[in-house]
């Protein structure tokens, strides 16, 4: 009989604590296939993991320049993008830098573990574009508890980070108008009625980076 093989290993990339620790929550029911190697990069990390999964949440999508940063690491053997963002361009982007996995925040939590099982086995792991389903049960992000949906939680981190709304529409890949929409339908949720207000309540309510993970990919503390 084969032995059992052993659990993979997964270093979480985020820049939100409550983002991360959710996706760790929904990855423990699975420790006996999956290892998480890293939650807070604060504390170096010596040896490689079998897997960097990057959360996309309020996060420099595919197209930008943190990505290959993973990609190029040696200590990173492969590189999963974990997102609901799923515009053609994001796709080709990422596949074109060499990520091996792109896999939406949708897919149960067995399915998130078999696929990236397949990425260990050496697949490129591509799931189907979603429709806007619900987010996997057992994902969290600030302001979840306050009635927040998570596409909304990202824009007002986004916001929170000084980022314009023409800088959220070009980070997201939502128009302009949808931009707008997200940010009333913030403001009314959580009774902000100016965008200073808003960043306060923000601020109030962990919607500022906690750490700066991918520094530590760069080579940093």
């Amino acid at each position: 009989m084969d032995p059992t093989p052993a659990p993979i290993t997964v270093a979480l990339v985020d820049d939100y604590d409550v983002v991360v620790i959710g996706v760790a929550s929904i990855l423990e029911q699975y420790r006996g296939r999956v290892v998480i190697a890293e939650l807070d990069t604060n504390k170096g990390l010596s040896d490689s993991v079998d897997i960097v999964l990057y959360d996309s949440f309020a996060q420099p999508e595919a197209d930008h320049h943190e990505i290959r940063v993973l990609v190029e690491n040696p200590r990173a053997r492969h590189v999963v993008v974990y997102t609901w963002n799923f515009h053609p361009d994001l796709v080709e982007t990422a596949r074109k830098a060499g990520v091996h996995g792109y896999l939406s925040k949708a897919l149960p939590a067995r399915d998130l573990v078999d696929a990236l099982e397949r990425v260990h086995a050496g697949e490129q792991v591509f799931t189907e574009v979603p429709g806007r389903t619900r987010t996997a049960t057992g994902l969290d992000w600030p302001g979840r508890t306050e009635g927040l949906t998570d596409r909304e939680a990202e824009i007002l981190a986004l916001i929170t980070q000084g980022k314009s709304n023409a800088e959220v529409a070009a980070l997201t890949y939502l128009s302009p108008n949808t931009v707008k929409s997200y940010i009333r339908t913030v403001y009314r949720k959580i009774g902000a009625g100016s965008r200073t207000q808003a960043v306060l309540w923000g601020v109030g309510h962990g919607f500022t980076p906690d750490h700066h993970r991918i520094d530590h990919w760069r080579g940093g503390p």
